[in-house]
């Protein structure tokens, strides 16, 4: 049996045809749907790549990772779902990307090679790394000219130090010159890369290629792709593909920006560069049909790789899940890129077909428990054949949701947690906010979502009556009772142990009020000594 892991990055949860998306038609991604079961309501631990990843791959919250932005190294010994399956002769193996950065501090302090097997396997969040290419960046250890994809660029005539960045990420002008896909404006126009070269079909391949040649060991594949993520580059026949009438209507309101009754924090977003620019209307005409392109390219992708398994009888033992990394504003609440807790930023499509028989009764259910995705590492280990692991592992094993079609809702999960540390951020010099104090969380249940900001007021939104998130009451008189109460949920989340976890639950039952052997604390006498001590051992050997 194994795993196929399949994440997008920057991906909404309502750009999918089976999601009600009204123009853009992924049927491959809809047929897995039709035979696994698609949550409608999977939020990620944190709205940004690399923390949002790294609870992923450790099945763990920022808070207790400590991993909070993007290049923050995971810390060394910070057990990750690679590390787990390892144990139980499950071979993990990435292709694409993690935004994973290694803490070689760390490592050069325990005196670990980072060339040694124990040092790929923390340097690459405890993958092995079949292909990593994390792209998109056009300097940086990203975009590395001697990784594998410059260099089959290279190798397939496309000539330049840096491919990835100047074939795949740009567009070629009327006289032949070079359009850089950062800027927006020639987001309209093909990359200068033909399809069956660009990113996403690449990736595709490599994965195909790992598979093919993985025998009889079971293995875990994290086909990462980088796309929808910016820049909004897409190949032809996808570049026109869609256009301003499949655009959906923006998501904001004129309030969300009264300076008398908006969010401080929300208003500094706002305020920040990105944001502006994603608040015109030309950008949004330019960039959201290259970004239903390049969905539509993946969709196509996958149904080449399903048919290819399909072939080879791969798909009757292969756990398909289907997800994302996290949204993107696209424009909507005046925002663009990510970072708050919107639903269209935090809310996240996941599909998981499960091949083995107990999961025929829900085969097309769509489900609406409240889902975090530290909730795939347990369901990962326990399809294999994994002893559970409470103690390390905070998510919660979905297989009951996968096998049982009646699984109750009452009783699964009343609270979803996501973290924010923006102390990166133009928003937290603008608000003269000390780093320390960057942090927001949010709390959502069937309802209501809060989001707790350090230092002022919070944010709250009525989910049933305003779906779309336009009008916040977190200052609103009449809500105060709702307020207390998600705090709370978020200070008894805080108070919780989330760094023990070297001693599992059934080790401590074990040690509960015994001592080490030959240690009487509180005997008075020997008679003392018999009756409360010695006496009890006796009668529980």
């Amino acid at each position: 049996m194994n795993v196929l892991w399949i994440m997008c990055d920057q991906l909404r949860y309502d750009y999918l045809s089976c999601a009600g998306h009204p123009s853009i038609q992924t049927p491959h991604i809809d047929a897995l749907a039709r035979r696994g079961v698609r949550f409608n309501h999977a939020y990620v631990q944190s709205p940004i790549c690399g923390p949002s990843r790294m609870s992923s791959y450790t099945g763990r919250y920022c808070r207790s990772h400590g991993a909070t932005w993007n290049g923050f190294p995971l810390r060394i010994g910070e057990p990750t779902l690679g590390d787990h399956l390892r144990k139980i002769g499950v071979r993990p193996v990435l292709v694409g990307k993690t935004h994973m950065t290694a803490d070689t501090e760390g490592m050069e302090w325990l005196g670990i090679d980072p060339g040694s097997t124990i040092g790929v396997n923390h340097s690459e969040c405890g993958f092995e790394p079949f292909e990593r290419d994390d792209g998109i960046h056009p300097a940086g250890p990203w975009n590395d000219p001697e990784l594998n994809y410059n260099k089959y660029l290279r190798a397939n005539g496309f000539e330049a130090e840096a491919p990835w960045e100047e074939w795949a990420n740009s567009s070629e002008g009327s006289d032949g010159e070079i359009l850089s896909g950062w800027l927006m404006r020639y987001n309209t126009l093909p990359a200068r890369i033909p399809e069956e070269h660009s990113e996403t079909p690449y990736m595709t391949r490599r994965a195909m290629e790992f598979i093919e040649g993985a025998g009889d060991e079971p293995w875990l594949c994290h086909l990462s792709f980088i796309k929808p993520h910016w820049p909004y580059v897409v190949p032809a026949p996808y570049h026109d593909m869609y256009g301003i009438g499949d655009i959906k209507p923006v998501i904001r309101a004129a309030s969300e920006r009264d300076p008398a009754i908006v969010h401080p924090v929300f208003k500094a977003f706002q305020d920040s560069r990105i944001c502006q620019a994603f608040a015109d209307p030309k950008v949004r005409e330019a960039i959201i049909p290259a970004y239903m392109g390049l969905i539509k390219q993946i969709d196509d992708q996958l149904g080449k790789l399903f048919a290819w398994m399909n072939e080879r009888g791969l798909a009757e033992k292969t756990m398909i899940v289907f997800s994302s990394d996290h949204g993107d504003y696209l424009g909507d609440h005046w925002m663009g890129d990510k970072d708050l807790f919107h639903d269209v930023s935090v809310r996240v499509p996941l599909i998981i077909c499960d091949p083995r028989p107990e999961a025929d009764a829900t085969r097309g259910q769509v489900r609406d428990e409240l889902i975090e995705y530290i909730d795939l590492s347990p369901t990962f280990l326990d399809f294999f054949g994994g002893k559970q692991l409470p103690h390390v592992l905070e998510g919660r094993n979905l297989t009951p949701l996968l096998h049982d079609s009646q699984a109750p809702r009452a009783g699964w999960r009343r609270y979803v947690f996501s973290e924010y540390d923006y102390s990166t951020r133009y928003a937290r010099v603008a608000l003269d906010v000390p780093p320390e104090d960057a942090r927001m969380v949010m709390v959502r249940d069937e309802r209501w979502k809060y989001v707790h900001t350090e230092g002022f007021r919070p944010m709250l939104f009525d989910l049933e009556a305003d779906p779309d998130e336009l009008h916040d009451l977190g200052a609103t008189p009449g809500y105060e009772e709702v307020r207390a109460r998600l705090y709370e949920a978020i200070a008894s989340w805080s108070r919780k142990f989330h760094t023990r976890i070297t001693v599992p639950a059934e080790m401590v039952e074990r040690q509960t009020d015994v001592e080490a052997p030959g240690v009487y604390i509180g005997a008075w006498d020997e008679e003392d000594l018999e009756k409360r001590y010695l006496k009890p051992t006796r009668e529980r050997s």
